[in-house]
This record gives structure tokens, sequence and C-alpha cells, in this order.
């Protein structure tokens, strides 16, 4: 019974060591929140990145095609000045060019590579000179580094005078586009702050319903109580796993009636084989398998504490010729009795076996002396011998008894029951209804 419990799980279970104890499970509600802000997060970076790209793409261009239109511009500006070799006006109108922002370097070359005016950014150093792009009929751009080179023609009447570059740092382009991106990057934190805290807060409130059939479960497999239920919120997915745990739930609480009862039956049915196998069904009193294992253990508990024990067998006298001429159902009742009898005068630690038929065994525990196991016998045998009327008829029943102690005449079961057998013999050879005690070795025969 004990394994089917067991089996099943229903038998009580002790505590499990602190090491073996499962760890603390982790919040889903947080484990969500966090994995949700992750993508949440990643997103607004790639987006941020995206369109930091982008828009340093285009004010790029933008300054491209600012700065095409105004070398163009001065090119057209400085044609007369070149056709006529004006040096002087080159200069002012470099000059008044130069106040252009982000302004590194303009140089002027005529048609034979020669330089007709330049003018750089103070403290800029000289840079090698360089020819103009062969063939050059329209604006040219290059970008180098964190600057940009603009060569464009200049043509007077639709011949080609010569060439203009202009160069323009895109420092500050970059760093306009870098605070703008700072900005953004404070801003897109403090977005995935906020997005955090309404993300916790809407997950807690959508979970609920999860979190607290968690807890429901929880609580069931630690208090094995099967009747609690999970509260249905919405019609959703939660909804039917509750629904379907609820029925779970609802199925194990009738399993384990089923099973309670059924261990009670077969506790019941076991306690009947227990009775039937260490006791006498006619008598009620515990039978030769019982006394087999009291005796061993009566015999080690006495040589062990060094006390007094004793042992009777009791056989009853004229038994068979009740049987012979009043019949069995007679015979039983004076079993009866005599086990009544017997049972009256006995100590609450005494233990009266039947052994089969018309023989009983008494086993006697921690005895003070040998005069009151002596005194008991007589008092047995006269109990049996008192008148006995079973269906109106006197039962010539008697009782002779032979008494062997322990350790006095054995230490073991085994000689202790050799002792009292051959007691009981000399009592049935002394005339019966009567007691006797094992002689020991220093005894006379006739003691």
């Amino acid at each position: 019974m004990s394994n089917l419990a067991t089996e099943h799980g229903f038998a009580d279970e002790q505590a499990a060591p602190v090491e073996d104890r499962p760890a603390a499970p982790r919040s889903l509600v947080s484990r969500l929140t966090r994995l949700n802000l992750a993508v949440l997060s990643l997103t607004l970076l790639l987006t941020l990145a995206l369109i930091a790209t982008l828009a340093w793409l285009r004010v790029r261009d933008r300054q491209v095609q600012a700065a095409e239109l105004s070398a163009v511009l001065l090119a057209n500006s400085l044609a007369p000045a070149l056709a006529f070799s004006d040096r002087d006006a080159v200069r002012n109108e470099l000059a008044a060019f130069s106040r252009r922002a982000d302004l590194l370097e303009v140089l002027v070359l005529d048609s034979s590579q020669g330089l007709v005016g330049q003018w750089k950014a103070p403290g800029l150093a000289v840079p090698p000179r360089v020819a103009a792009p062969s063939e050059l009929q329209q604006a040219r751009t290059e970008l180098v580094e964190d600057e940009l080179q603009v060569w464009v023609p200049v043509q007077f009447k639709g011949e080609t005078l010569g060439s203009l570059r202009l160069r323009e740092s895109l420092k500050s382009l970059q760093r306009d586009v870098l605070r703008m991106l700072l900005m953004a990057a404070v801003l897109t934190l403090v977005a995935i702050a906020l997005a955090a805290r309404a993300l916790q807060t809407v997950q807690r409130r959508a979970l609920a319903p999860l979190v607290e059939l968690s807890d429901l479960a929880e609580q069931v497999a630690q208090t094995h109580d099967y009747s609690r239920r999970g509260r249905l919120y919405r019609p959703d997915e939660v909804g039917r796993l509750t629904e379907r745990f609820n029925e779970m739930l609802k199925r194990i609480e009738v399993w384990q009636a089923d099973l309670n009862q059924q261990l009670k039956t077969e506790q019941a049915v076991g306690l009947q084989y227990q009775q039937l196998a260490h006791y006498d069904s006619l008598t009620q009193l515990p039978n030769r398998h019982f006394f087999q294992q009291e005796i061993q253990r009566m015999v080690s508990q006495t040589v062990r504490d060094q006390c007094l024990s004793a042992l009777m067998f009791i056989d009853l006298d004229n038994f068979k010729m009740v049987n012979d001429r009043h019949g069995h159902e007679a015979g039983d009742e004076v079993l009866r009795e005599v086990a009544r009898r017997m049972s009256a005068v006995l100590r609450l630690s005494d233990r009266l076996c039947r052994l089969g038929g018309d023989e009983f065994a008494l086993l006697l525990p921690t005895l003070p002396d040998e005069a009151g196991a002596e005194h008991l016998a007589g008092r047995l045998v006269a109990a049996v011998r008192e008148p006995m009327l079973v269906h109106g008829e006197l039962m010539p029943v008697g009782a002779t008894v032979g008494l062997a102690f322990c350790p006095l005449d054995a230490r073991d079961a085994a000689g202790l029951l050799n002792r009292a057998d051959g007691a009981m013999y000399a009592a049935k050879r002394a005339g019966k209804n009567t007691f006797r005690r094992a002689l020991r070795h220093e005894d006379p025969p006739n003691a």
C-alpha cells in the first residue's frame, strides 16, 4: 500500500535538502519586458543609424551642389578678368568670394596651367600644385576625406580660358550632423526608458492571468489541494489554458478521492489479512505464527536485559472426549470459554496464544521472581477446572501446564520450548489437571 501511495505521489514527503530544491523561477513579465525592450531598442538604434546616414548623405549632396553652383558663378565672374589677364581683378573677386563659410582654398589657372590667382584659408599649409583635369568642360567634384574639391572651366564667349578649383571643408557639416545625432540618441534613450516602464506595466496586466495560473500551479504542487481552481479572465489563449488546467485539477481531484478510497479499502483488507495471519479465528488469540515470532523477541530481550521470563505449555485434558461425545460445535465453545477464563487471570503484558487443537502457550515477560509464575500456573489450572456448562451439559475438561524459565532453564527459544514441553508431559504423568516446572540439572527426578 505504501508503494502504491508513493508511486502516485500521495505519500508523505520529507522536506528536500536545501541544495536539492529548485531555484526560484524568474519572472515572465521581466523576461518578456527585457526581450521586447531589446527588440525595440535595436529597432530604434538601427532606425536612428539609417536616418543619420541618410541625413548625412542628403546634407553633403546639398553642400556639394551649393559648392558647384558657387564655383560656376565665381568662374563666370572671373572670365572677363582672365580674358584680359587682369590679375588684380582676379584677386579682388577671390577676396570677395573668400567670405564663404567652410572655404579652404580657391585656385585659378589659365589655359596653360599657369597660376593666375589663389586664395587659401589662414593657417592652411600650401598644398602641392595640382594640374586641372584635361578636357574640363563642366563642373567636376571630388570628395577627399573630410573635404570636397570642385573643378569648373572658366569660359568667355564659348572659349575656355582656364580652370578654377574650389576646396571646402566638410568638418562643420560633420559636427552639425553629429550634434543632431547625439540629440536624437538622447531622445531615443529617453523614449526607451519610457517604453520600458510602459512595457512592464502593460505586460504585467496582460500576463496577470498567466502569472496567477502559475502561482496556482505552484500552490497545488506544494499543498496537493486539487480542489482549487483558476479564475477565467478572457476567452483567449490563456483563458483556454485556464479552462484545461481546471479540468485537469478536477480529474485529479476525483482520481485522488478514488485512490484514497482504494487505499483505505486495501488498508482494511490488509488489516484483515494480518488478523488472519497472526490471530486464531476461533478464540481471537494470537496463533502459532505470532507465537514463534514473539518467543524469539522475548528470549532475546530477556538475555540482553538480564531479567527473568517464562513460558507455559498448556494442554487441555479430556478435550477429545468432548468432541467425540458432544460434537465439534461444543468443542469450539469449550475452546472459546477456556480462552476467556485463562485471559481473565493474566497481566496485560502476558501473551496467551493458541498453537492449534487443544494446545495453548503463555509468554510471561519480565517476571519479578519464579514464585509469581508458579502461582499463575496454579490459577490457570483452577480457572479451567471450574465447572463448565455448554448447551446445558457439563464439560469434563481440565488443563495441564508445563513451565520453563529463561534464562534459568534455557537461553534460547528452542531450548525453552523443549524444557516447557518436557515439564508439561511430566505434569501429564503426574495425573493431569496440575502443573510442573522444568527440572534443573541438580534437582532430583521426583522434585
